[in-house]
């Protein structure tokens, strides 16, 4: 008789297990991320120094337990090939199948114009990183989409200011999509002193220059004063290439704002040229990119690139918001405690601005010098370009 009961015992015993380990999870639990960005396609290097960054923020942010409030972080990779059509449903997926409570991403401004509608469906938040164009946050947006990475205003206002004066005369060269379309706008809307005289614009593909380096010439070459072309461009392709075309024969000079490493090569070819950037590892002097470089020195033997420092800072943000929230990835709580929230970030402090969620940040004038020890130009910081210096407008129509 004792012996028939053990059966039973063993399996009451197995289901106390089960529902103790079910208790410990459902007090643990998780928070789902997926990062949907370009793995593959034209801005793969974009999108890896992405990844990396936010891999590296998350652990850095959560003191290398990728935990907040006894809920496991779990990073869900995506592909989006930087087509929008695939990043949207890629995105559509996360959220629906994958379950997943934030989404970061894209890498290319196309494919987060084609995803801010499944975020606003779906009622979840999509942290833009690192896609730049305005429209993202002005009259596409929706309430549920923030943004840690620059936008094309701040970018344009940061690259104005290195160059707007008097007397000259700027034509401008970038790829005819959302990027370099929204680019160029605030970038005009940003001169206060110089006079944009061409705009030209080239497929996202474009390898050959000439042509579109002719257009330039003969809108510039004469014209009085200082001629610039400032040059905006993402991906493959090198529209430096122009330089061949003995631009000094006619005065005219290039300007451009920052890029990743391996883009910055071709910086080596224009010592003084002065610009903008969002980030350059050397610049920026606080402890989150103190600890952002050593711990990619140490992993990668290189100093982090561009992009590496925007997913940095979305980990930042994304930890920051979900530790106020005690780990709670209600969107509507998500979002009341990340409008007007401030961070660090390896540039040093951000904040989601309410109207826009836009995070506010600093940009740094360089000039662009030549140091042997580099296989890049040297873009060495003129003067930081505050966040309340810079008057970016609110695009949207939030009422």
């Amino acid at each position: 008789m004792h012996r028939r009961h053990l059966p039973a015992r063993a399996a009451l015993a197995v289901l106390a297990l089960a529902i103790s380990a079910a208790a410990v999870f459902a007090q643990t639990g998780e928070i789902r991320i997926a990062h949907v960005y370009s793995k593959t396609g034209p801005l793969q290097a974009y999108g890896m120094q992405t990844q990396t960054g936010l891999s590296m923020g998350l652990d850095y942010a959560t003191g290398g337990s990728m935990m907040v409030d006894g809920k496991k972080l779990v990073l869900i990779e995506k592909d989006d090939q930087g087509k929008p059509d695939l990043g949207r449903s890629l995105l559509a997926a996360a959220y629906a199948d994958d379950k997943a409570d934030i989404a970061v991403g894209p890498s290319s401004s196309g494919v987060a114009l084609a995803m801010l509608p499944v975020a606003q469906e779906y009622k979840k938040i999509l942290l833009v990183e690192p896609a730049v164009a305005d429209s993202i946050t002005g009259d596409k947006w929706n309430p549920y989409i923030f943004r840690t990475g620059r936008n094309s205003s701040q970018d344009a206002i940061a690259n104005a200011a290195a160059i707007d004066k008097p007397g000259v005369s700027v034509a401008t060269l970038a790829q005819d999509y959302a990027f370099g379309r929204d680019g160029v706008k605030a970038f005009k809307d940003a001169l206060q002193h110089a006079r944009l005289v061409h705009e030209e614009y080239l497929p996202t593909n474009t390898t050959d220059f000439t042509a579109g380096a002719q257009r330039l010439i003969d809108k510039l070459k004469g014209l009085p004063g200082r001629k610039l072309i400032f040059i905006l461009w993402a991906g493959a392709g090198n529209p430096f290439k122009i330089a061949d075309m003995d631009l000094k024969r006619y005065g005219i000079e290039i300007t451009t704002g920052g890029n990743i490493l391996s883009g910055m090569a071709a910086y080596k070819n224009f010592p003084g040229m002065e610009g903008a950037t969002y980030y350059y590892f050397g610049i920026p002097k606080n402890p989150v990119n103190q600890a952002l470089v050593a711990a990619h020195y140490k992993a990668y033997k290189t100093p982090p690139d561009f992009f590496t420092a925007g997913g940095f800072s979305a980990a930042m943000a994304l930890v920051t918001a979900l530790k106020a929230t005690k780990g709670d990835t209600d969107s509507r709580l998500l979002i009341k405690t990340m409008e007007g929230m401030g961070f660090d970030t390896p540039k040093g402090r951000m904040y989601f601005r309410k109207e826009d969620h836009q995070a506010m940040q600093s940009m740094y004038h360089f000039r662009i010098e030549v140091d042997p020890a580099f296989p890049w130009g040297v873009p060495a910081l003129v003067r930081e370009i505050g966040a309340q210096e810079m008057n970016v407008p609110i695009r949207n129509r939030r009422q």
